[in-house]
């Protein structure tokens, strides 16, 4: 089965949001992945067009492959509530670019028992729950894993514009810190964080 991506692209009131952010990430997907296809015009997410009546919170799910860009569904966006998270181990995990691929997560994610997500540590660092990116409040600052499994484009945002810093987590940082922070494409930075004493280790 040939390889697909995919960009999960946040629209709110009828405007996209981060686009430069999920244009860029595209684009090294690309060069890795597909290099013919910067030979012609690189695909644009900017040229994608919002039907009608979309406003409120929707999702714009962006596959692409071998062939430029294949298919655009939207639809509605709830966030999900997320209370509670169970740590993982699996130091062989790879998530660097955003696949369709998911078999490896959905299979970490079913080791979550009565937890609402997981939060996976590789190489004895933590660095993201099943869906999202995660910073960690220490009392003092907020800190993001320095290697994620996947470099979002929230966390992107975030780090360039100073409210999060990079910075290898391990677990004792983690039983130490006040609360963590969960965070991506859809997902705002502030609306789901959770205390250290729902995080099952």
């Amino acid at each position: 089965m040939a390889q697909q991506f995919v960009e999960t692209i946040k629209i709110e009131d009828g405007n996209v949001q981060n686009i430069a952010y999920h244009q860029e990430r595209m684009e090294k997907t690309i060069r890795h992945f597909f290099p013919s296809l910067c030979l012609a015009p690189v695909p644009m997410l900017d040229r994608i067009v919002i039907p009608q009546g979309y406003m409120d919170l929707y999702k714009a799910r962006v596959v692409y492959g071998e062939s430029g860009i294949e298919t655009v569904e939207y639809s509605p966006y709830t966030i999900r509530e997320i209370n509670s998270l169970q740590v993982v181990l699996d130091d062989t995990i790879e998530y660097n670019f955003k696949s369709t691929n998911r078999e490896r997560l959905n299979i970490l994610s079913s080791k979550k028992n009565n937890s609402d997500d997981i939060i996976i540590v590789k190489h004895e660092l933590v660095t993201d729950t099943s869906f999202t990116n995660i910073a960690v409040y220490d009392g003092r600052r907020w800190i993001t894993p320095k290697h994620p499994l996947l470099a979002g484009t929230k966390r992107a945002n975030l780090l360039e514009l100073g409210v999060i810093q990079e910075a290898d987590i391990t677990l004792a940082d983690l039983r130490d810190a006040q609360k963590v922070g969960l965070f991506n494409a859809m997902i705002e930075f502030g609306k789901r964080e959770i205390a250290i004493k729902n995080i099952h280790f």
